[in-house]
């Protein structure tokens, strides 16, 4: 758990980051839906594309914000227009007015608003977090956020019908806490000297020509394509795999206990493996530090990847139903051992006075993870399902070649000199 002496703002942070994340799992696919019953499913892909896109955007101009005028502006701006922007949704979808149009531009609002917010909050995680506390801290928010997951989704699949506009007022009231919590409660923790520059008029050059620094660092391009890599085979489960399961697996009895014999489709093998992943890290994450106790960061990331890697090509050939269900606790095995410490060395690597925007760059993994993932549905046409294993297979060890480098990286960082590492890692 959280110890006392771990930074305010880390503990609101988490925990805003928890309900952030349970308003986009609860609010995203009904919103979809949303538009495609109002105007049909091509359309509504389109809408969909369009609000990826401008969070994109918003989030390189947070990131650009975040090192410039520091962390919290950035994330009040992002927070409090983000709120606003849910009141009108709620009100688009009231019994006093209805708009479709509305409705589309205040989520497209909402969310471009908050993706502002990103690098910022990322970066202060890192601000006031230490290399010690970092795996602990990066493991209590990947279990918070599965948690978010699970009721998220809960929550949006029952309320979604009758119960549309609550659903959207009760998502605009908590939007509107993290807000105040972070108006009353969060300290600014960029960098000295770096909080509060004031722009001149050539701002767009300043942005592009930060960006342009941090997109020539080699150690970067590693990290963002290791992501990519195993974003690439993660994001799977929702397209090549749910594809392959949906037309290859035949239904299948489960169990034969008495004259119980439950049998399932491709469909709802899909959503038994979804759940099982969830399940398994809500109750095994925390306990991750006393699970892997005796590894090093090598061993927990090299190794949580052979897991993953292997569970994954599981996924992409098999048709037992029992043989999945086993390959998902392998896979989240090794997701719960390697993503806090990735997301250290992360942390660990990027530089402290363009922290936002590296972060910010960062993310370009899951947006790419959605392209390489969109392609290999279309590769799984021509290709074998067992040639679709050993292409996962090949991600993951891309990832891990990748991993070795930053590693061998960040062991020449720490040989320095000590001022130099103390300026990398100096808290607020």
């Amino acid at each position: 758990m959280i110890t006392a002496d771990v930074h305010r703002n880390l503990k609101l942070r988490i925990a805003v980051g928890f309900v952030r994340k349970f308003l986009d799992i609860m609010l995203a696919p009904l919103m979809v839906i949303h538009f495609a019953r109002l105007y049909g499913a091509a359309t509504a892909g389109l809408m969909t594309l369009a609000i990826a896109v401008a969070v994109v955007g918003c989030t390189f101009a947070g990131g650009h914000l975040s090192d410039t005028l520091g962390r919290r502006p950035t994330l009040l701006l992002g927070e409090t227009g983000s709120a606003a922007a849910l009141v009108l949704l709620a009100l688009a979808n009231s019994a006093w007015w209805h708009s479709g149009g509305a409705t589309f531009c205040c989520y497209l609002l909402s969310t471009s608003l908050f993706g502002i917010a990103v690098p910022a909050n990322d970066a202060m995680m890192v601000d006031v977090s230490t290399p010690k506390t970092r795996a602990q801290i990066y493991t209590i928010n990947y279990w918070s956020i599965n948690v978010a997951f699970l009721l998220g989704s809960l929550l949006g699949g029952f309320a979604f019908g009758q119960y549309f506009f609550a659903l959207l007022a009760g998502a605009a009231v908590l939007a509107g806490i993290i807000a105040l919590i972070t108006l009353a409660a969060i300290s600014e923790t960029a960098p000295r000297g770096h909080a509060g520059q004031v722009q001149d008029r050539r701002w767009l050059k300043t942005l592009l020509g930060g960006y342009m620094t941090a997109l020539r660092d080699s150690v970067l391009a590693r990290l963002v394509l290791a992501a990519l890599l195993i974003r690439s085979v993660e994001i799977q489960i929702s397209y090549y795999i749910a594809v392959r399961l949906s037309d290859e697996f035949g239904r299948q009895q489960l169990l034969d206990i008495g004259g119980w014999r439950p049998t399932v489709n491709g469909v709802e093998m899909l959503g038994i493996l979804r759940a099982a992943n969830t399940l398994i890290v809500v109750c095994l994450a925390l306990f991750a530090a006393w699970l892997f106790r005796r590894l090093s960061d090598r061993q927990r990331i090299f190794g949580g990847i052979v897991l993953f890697t292997a569970g994954y090509m599981v996924w992409g050939a098999s048709n037992a139903p029992w043989l999945l269900l086993a390959a998902a606790v392998v896979l989240t095995i090794g997701e719960i051992m390697s993503v806090p410490i990735r997301q250290v060395l992360l942390a660990d690597l990027v530089p402290a006075e363009d922290r936002s925007r590296y972060m910010a760059v960062y993310q370009i993994n899951v947006q790419l993870g959605m392209i390489v993932a969109s392609l290999c549905v279309t590769i799984g046409t021509l290709v074998p399902a067992a040639g679709m294993s050993v292409l996962f297979g090949l991600f993951g060890v891309g990832a891990m070649l990748l991993y070795r480098s930053l590693f061998r990286e960040r062991d020449a960082r720490a040989a320095l000199p000590q001022p130099v590492l103390a300026q990398e890692s100096a808290q607020p």
